[in-house]
């Protein structure tokens, strides 16, 4: 049976760019901006929802902004269907956020979000995949106190780090 290439090549192009988005998420929820940094084109956009509309490399500074506050994140990729076009691919992706975030009487929150992350992606001149745009929708949204414990995982205290050893689970840009 003959490997039609065309067809290998769109496999292997979605696995990187699921790849990608796994790799946003990991780099939110464990507060790695550098990361962050490398997963978006030069010239890349995003528009998260009412909180953010701009280029990626500001809205990267505004999550830093916001690291400090928000004790724990958790990005839960679901469904992801990818288009691939030669250097260009689109996607829509479900997911899942929780996030614990001050209130503005010293409590704490859990802000519970089911969006969808609607993406361009490009292929760079290093190989890697990229996202050109993303469009965050909030589907639902859920705010409600929160009064429990057990928060782990935040950036380099992560236990990831020391268990999961190959440089894809390292902190900071991919090399």
């Amino acid at each position: 049976m003959a490997i039609d290439e065309a067809a290998f090549q769109a496999l292997v192009d979605k696995d990187a760019i699921r790849e990608l988005v796994l790799l946003y998420s990991r780099a939110i929820d464990r507060q790695d901006t550098a990361l962050l940094r490398d997963l978006y084109t030069p010239d890349a956009t995003d528009t998260h929802g009412d909180s953010f509309d701009g280029p990626a490399d500001a809205y990267c500074a505004f999550i830093e902004s916001a690291f400090p506050h928000m004790p724990y994140s958790g990005h839960h990729v679901c469904n992801h269907l990818v288009a691939v076009d030669g250097d260009d691919a689109s996607g829509e992706v479900y997911a899942l956020a929780f996030h614990l975030i001050p209130t503005r009487d010293g409590g704490r929150e859990e802000d519970f979000m089911a969006v969808r992350y609607i993406d361009n992606y490009r292929r760079c001149a290093d190989g890697r995949w990229r996202f050109a745009k993303r469009v965050v929708t909030y589907d639902f949204r859920l705010r409600r106190p929160f009064d429990g414990g057990g928060l782990r995982g935040l950036g380099e205290r992560d236990p990831s780090y020391a268990v999961c050893t190959d440089r894809l689970f390292a902190r900071g840009a991919r090399t």
